[in-house]
């Protein structure tokens, strides 16, 4: 059995080198594959993969010639992935690669076909602001999804590839995360949660998501709630 671990990347030339050297070093249950989609980053990102020299078979960089967004870069390189499992892994160090190792057991055990790793089971790691805007879309999520989700919005989303086959992703930025949410859900997959760890980083760190980025995901609930 194979992982794939899609890494989509925006201008996190601080942290890129170092978010794969940790997803390298984890003890992982089972083979993994690497796929890292430089979506078209204007500082050394693309230097910095690019100087990568000791040419892992199983890590595999791709670059977007333009800008395109979160979504439209994770599409690229579910395209590309080859394993039977795929996870979303962010280029910032906001998440843990050691918590994606125990996120993939409930699927290797089949107790579940999607496992979400929840920043808010044990608490508010973050901004009150950001924990609150978190709680009113997973809310609004769940309403429409019937879930009993905490954290819909998390990067770290494992999911059986059974369940992505002819699911058609048509959110090119942060939609990405109701869109996958609704479209699981119908499509009758087992959800389990696990709580993770979170290291919340500043707009002045580099954190790229807005209170825009809130809305549009309001619209993206309701308009994946009655379309594929």
């Amino acid at each position: 059995m194979l992982l794939s671990i899609l890494v989509p990347v925006y201008n996190e030339s601080t942290t890129i080198m170092e978010i794969l050297e940790r997803v390298f070093a984890q003890s992982w249950p089972i083979d993994i594959e690497v796929i890292v989609v430089n979506d078209a980053s204007t500082d050394d990102t693309r230097e910095k993969l690019d100087s990568i020299t000791d040419h892992r078979p199983n890590l595999r960089v791709y670059h977007h010639s333009v800008n395109c967004g979160k979504g439209a870069a994770i599409c690229t390189a579910m395209n590309k992935a080859k394993g039977e499992i795929v996870a979303i892994q962010d280029a910032d160090l906001e998440y843990d690669p050691g918590d994606l190792v125990k996120l993939l057991t409930p699927i290797l055990e089949d107790k579940a076909d999607v496992v979400y790793g929840s920043r808010f089971m044990e608490g508010c790691p973050s901004s009150r602001f950001h924990c609150w805007g978190n709680g009113l879309l997973t809310a609004l999520s769940n309403l429409f999804t019937g879930l009993k989700l905490t954290d819909m919005e998390t990067c770290y989303k494992v999911i059986r590839k059974s369940f992505l086959e002819g699911i058609k992703i048509r959110s090119e930025r942060f939609g990405i995360e109701p869109e996958l949410t609704a479209k699981l859900a119908r499509r009758k997959a087992r959800f389990v949660e696990m709580p993770i760890s979170y290291s919340f980083r500043s707009y002045a760190e580099g954190k790229k998501i807005t209170w825009r980025d809130g809305v549009k995901a309001v619209l993206s609930i309701l308009y994946f709630r009655f379309r594929d």
